[in-house]
């Protein structure tokens, strides 16, 4: 016995909201990117339940195969900045990063 569809879709709604709490609220670039990804894993979440409760044949699960490879590029590319960034001005703190300037 499987639990009903609500109890996938709280649990999906408190990642997105955490991560959105923490894209909002925090300071830090890393913690910041994380927090992207735990959004992702909340819209994840949901892609998957509603395929699984409405037999869509597989499509929710295909969108979050799509979803998964663009978070990987997005935490690769966006790290890549991130280190780029901390190197050149000794901080990951993202009040620094208000220009495009050396």
């Amino acid at each position: 016995m499987s639990p009903p569809l609500h109890h996938y879709l709280i649990l999906a709604a408190v990642l997105f909201c955490l991560g959105l709490y923490g894209v909002l609220a925090k300071r830090n670039a890393i913690v910041a990117l994380m927090s992207v990804e735990l959004m992702l894993a909340g819209v994840n979440l949901n892609l998957v339940a509603f395929d699984r409760y409405l037999g869509s044949r597989y499509l929710g699960q295909v969108f979050a195969l799509f979803t998964v490879s663009v978070a990987a590029a997005e935490a690769a590319v966006g790290l890549a900045l991130v280190i780029a960034l901390a190197r050149r001005r000794n901080s990951v703190d993202l009040s620094e990063f208000t220009d495009l300037s050396g």
